[in-house]
């Protein structure tokens, strides 16, 4: 992916806009003022991918809503650190590389590039870090040990009374657990929209078995998760280590914690992740993190689901859709616009109507863009695109964004925009304001660039923007053509050949307007 002509956290200052920005908070249950922990500077950390298997279209939307959010932070003037873990080892990992005959290393190894390759053909920035779990097994030891010594976690003893190599955090120890989800019993939600959301289907994580149940014998409480895992039998040598607690591996939850402590400090602005990670994941996260006596993550935001007939898209319900897949049908621009044109917070449909009206948003934005810099004589140049701030972008629209990042809103605003242009080019040429033009055509692009859909971005356009130049050109050249033949049939009266000519053009998906200055033409909206 070309990243030369995205904006670039370094460069960032803080505009007027920022002042307005207000995002949910999933543990207040309320849209709130944003305001960072260090003026100027925001640290999010999102729970990447469990590399098990093959991405979907469920686990990409949650990296895509996020990679428009901090889009919108750059906009807004913020330098920006997003943190992206993978978890390259777990019980999942474990099972399905023993399955299939492969090194658990290898397996994850290999999903982990996979979903790199989506990520990247999906137009998503790379994050500043993407920690890989096994790569922080002495920050992982260091934070068990803390977790002790302050007397929330315990060791379980083997027969002989050595340590077994299972460690719980002691939820009995914590008044605080259930902070996030508000969860009294640690089984049921306590807030409408989350039981509505439970109630689609299980984690996509999940494979409809829940592996982390921690089920294992010298647990105090049914409610106690673990931080460190004796192996299985089964497990190889090589998915163990040794620790003051035994022989094992790291627990899920503990992961998180301990990655997003080494890169963005003992507390941070956003913590992000799919609404499927809220419990247990998050809540155990925030619970072992606070009694680390760390101030952890200041606000908790989660992505719905995508949905398929109303059934949440999970490999247990057999509904999943491959990245692969999808792609091989549609444009990966299509499928980016399907995918973000959802605030993250709502439930997102699946469905061949999304996909059409994406392509149709493709079209539309596409000749628009094409029409304007055509007119005009050029494209405003991409660094003017990544660099206009959100000071500068329609008011209607930075209102809609800092109203919880509400990108219907947002789309409602660059629409807006569009069919004002599109009215002024359509009307007297000789009327037309070409530095208003100019501007809205820079709005537009800018605008577009917030949901990663600048359709003149490199990443887009690539090799193909110069083969592309040369086909509209010689179209261009040939309709004229046909142009000058119907204007000629006018003045002879030949109305029928004239008309004619005009029907043609149509059928080719042609649009000609005839004004005062003569006939123009663009391709049809």
């Amino acid at each position: 992916m070309d990243t030369s002509s995205q904006p670039h956290d370094s460069k960032a200052s803080v505009g007027l806009a920022a002042a307005g920005l207000r995002l949910y908070d999933t543990a207040d249950h309320q849209v709130t003022p944003f305001r960072p922990i260090e003026p100027g500077k925001v640290g999010i950390y999102v729970c990447g991918a469990t590399v098990q298997s093959s991405p979907h279209i469920g686990h990409i939307r949650t990296t895509l809503a996020f990679d428009v959010i901090r889009r919108w932070l750059l906009r807004l003037g913020y330098q920006v650190t997003l943190i992206r873990n993978v978890t390259d080892i777990d019980d999942k990992i474990l099972t399905k590389a023993a399955a299939n005959g492969q090194r658990w290393w290898e397996r994850a190894y290999i999903y982990e590039r996979e979903f790199t390759h989506a990520y990247e053909t999906m137009g998503v920035l790379p994050p500043t870090y993407e920690p890989r779990a096994t790569g922080h097994i002495p920050e992982m030891i260091d934070l068990i040990q803390r977790i002790i010594d302050r007397g929330h976690a315990y060791v379980v003893p083997d027969e002989q009374g050595r340590p077994s190599g299972n460690v719980y955090f002691d939820v009995a120890s914590w008044p605080e657990y259930g902070a996030l989800t508000h969860q009294q019993t640690g089984t049921q939600p306590a807030d409408e929209q989350a039981a509505a959301n439970d109630r689609l289907g299980p984690s996509i994580d999940t494979d409809g078995q829940n592996t982390d149940a921690d089920e294992e014998p010298g647990k105090r409480d049914p409610r106690d998760f673990a931080l460190w895992k004796a192996p299985k039998p089964t497990d190889p040598p090589t998915a163990r280590w040794q620790t003051p607690f035994g022989t094992g591996r790291p627990g899920w939850h503990l992961e998180c914690s301990a990655m997003s402590h080494r890169y963005l400090g003992a507390e941070f602005d956003i913590h992000g992740g799919g609404l499927d990670l809220r419990f247990p994941h998050h809540e155990n996260e925030m619970a072992q993190s606070h009694a680390a006596g760390w101030g952890f993550a200041h606000r908790w935001m989660h992505t719905a689901w995508v949905t398929q007939k109303g059934e949440k898209m999970s490999k247990s319900l057999g509904n999943g859709l491959s990245v692969d897949q999808v792609l091989s049908q549609h444009p990966a621009w299509v499928v980016r616009y399907a995918l973000v044109s959802v605030q993250y917070r709502s439930m997102l449909e699946w469905s061949d109507q999304s996909l059409q009206e994406a392509q149709g948003a493709y079209e539309r934005i596409s000749n628009f863009v094409d029409r304007a810099g055509r007119i005009l004589g050029a494209q405003p140049e991409r660094d003017r695109v990544a660099g206009l701030g959100a000071d500068n972008l329609p008011e209607d629209f930075v209102q809609a964004m800092n109203d919880d990042i509400n990108v219907s809103g947002g789309l409602a605003a660059l629409y807006a925009l569009i069919r004002q242009a599109n009215a002024a080019m359509d009307a007297d040429p000789g009327a037309l304001d070409r530095q208003w033009l100019a501007n809205a055509l820079l709005q537009v692009r800018a605008m577009l660039d917030v949901f990663g859909l600048d359709p003149l971005n490199p990443h887009w356009a690539g090799a193909s923007a110069d083969h592309d130049d040369r086909a509209m050109n010689t179209l261009d050249a040939l309709v004229r053509q046909q142009l000058q033949e119907r204007n000629q049939a006018r003045k002879d009266h030949d109305f029928a050949r004239a008309d004619a000519i005009r029907d043609q053009l149509t059928a080719a998906g042609v649009a000609v307007a005839d004004t005062p200055a003569g006939s123009t033409w663009d391709l049809s909206r």
